[in-house]
């Protein structure tokens, strides 16, 4: 192996390998030291000073393999992966299932399959919001670490919109916002499903990681408006025919239209979305 060298302003420093394994008695074949050659006191190193080097080194590694096995191992650990392999995955699936349905009909049929979203897709999207709530559980018990408050708010935020305002009314379900709804939830989460699933197995795809954490900037937005939308829609078709309205009995008789909750719900949309990204950056 030649030796390496580094030109610096004040010196030149050379690097050699030794061809066997020893201490040398000195650097040059002279025994007198030549003028020009000086040791480096900094990095002098000699039998004894290596010695303790190799015990400080070893003694570390033993502290080191000592403190791993004094942590307990959770005997679940696999479990719990294979758990959260297969929610993510079936999550993949379902969502993926409604995206190929809903592209494959929007370029066969053009903005007329708008109308028959809900009709195509809304029984899969029932159970993929449905099975979502397992999110929160998963939360709860520490099966994931993440904030609680910002998941709680998109999952029932979406059942909501899933389950009140479009699932109960429908008039609702042959509007083209319904469309948006889907399409915008369904490319979130064939992204994030899939980092998830990986994640779970400690594997990391760099293409889907940075899809993962940059998607949602444009998605959100865009998905809270189709959201917003789709309630102020609605509001009129509530008030008109008094569904889900109900009456105080307690307090002078006074009854509350549902399109009130409905404009509630609105705000809590903004908070939503001030929560998701909040989040996100911390």
């Amino acid at each position: 192996m030649s030796p390496v060298y580094k030109v610096t302003q004040r010196q030149l420093n050379i690097t050699v390998k030794k061809e066997e394994s020893h201490w040398w008695e000195r650097l040059t074949k002279q025994e007198k030291r030549p003028l020009f050659l000086a040791p480096d006191f900094d990095r002098w190193l000699d039998e004894s000073d290596a010695e303790l080097e190799l015990k400080a080194k070893e003694e570390e590694r033993i502290n080191k393999i000592s403190v791993k096995n004094r942590i307990p191992k959770d005997p679940f650990r696999h479990l719990k992966r294979g758990y959260l392999f297969m929610y993510n995955l079936v999550q993949f699936l379902g969502f993926s299932w409604i995206f190929v349905n809903m592209t494959v009909r929007l370029f066969m049929l053009g903005k007329d399959s708008f109308s028959d979203t809900f009709r195509m897709s809304g029984d899969m999207m029932y159970f993929c919001q449905m099975f979502a709530l397992m999110e929160i559980v998963n939360v709860l018990i520490g099966l994931v670490k993440a904030p609680l408050a910002p998941v709680c708010i998109q999952i029932f935020g979406r059942n909501f919109i899933l389950f009140v305002v479009l699932g109960n009314v429908e008039e609702m379900q042959s509007k083209a916002v319904v469309f948006f709804i889907f399409y915008i939830w369904t490319t979130v989460e064939i992204i994030r499903y899939p980092y998830y699933l990986l994640s779970s197995i400690n594997i990391e795809w760099k293409i889907l990681t940075w899809l993962r954490y940059s998607i949602w900037m444009p998605l959100y937005p865009l998905g809270m408006l189709a959201e917003a939308v789709a309630v102020i829609q609605a509001i009129p078709i509530f008030t008109s025919t008094g569904k889900f309205s109900f009456t105080l009995n307690y307090l002078l008789n006074i009854t509350i239209p549902f399109s009130i909750i409905l404009q509630l719900h609105l705000i809590i949309l903004f908070l939503g979305e001030f929560s998701n990204r909040y989040y996100t950056h911390t």
